[in-house]
């Protein structure tokens, strides 16, 4: 009897943390579909902004950019032009030979857009 008691909650808590996985791996994929959604720019989108645009126009353009995976994407990099402010997203053309764009941004105006290669 001590023993089927034994397998029963053993069985118990397998199965609880095998629900708890699944419940962490479905959240886990979303989360990365946010991020993707998040910093994914069309090439066009980056081609058809031009250097001394307002701004706001621009980022009208582009998603939040804010996610977890920004700080890997600044490497490698050119340096960032003074005083400025620069957003970092990945190219989603998967052919392109850029997989990073930046576009900077000082008083109020797009001061340069770049494109390299990811490291």
């Amino acid at each position: 009897m001590a023993q089927r008691k034994g397998c029963l909650i053993g069985c118990g808590v397998a199965l609880v943390l095998g629900v708890g996985l699944l419940i962490a791996l479905f959240f886990g994929i979303g989360k990365m579909v946010d991020v993707a959604e998040d910093t994914l720019v069309d090439p066009k989108v980056y081609e058809s902004v031009r250097v001394g645009d307002s701004e706001s126009s621009v980022r009208a353009k582009l998603p939040s950019g804010e996610s977890f995976v920004k700080g890997a994407l600044k490497e490698g990099g050119p340096a960032e032009p003074a005083g400025s402010v620069c957003a970092w997203y990945v190219s989603s053309d998967g052919k392109a030979d850029e997989d990073v764009l930046r576009f900077c941004f000082k008083d109020g105006k797009l001061a340069e857009k770049v494109a390299y290669r990811m490291k």
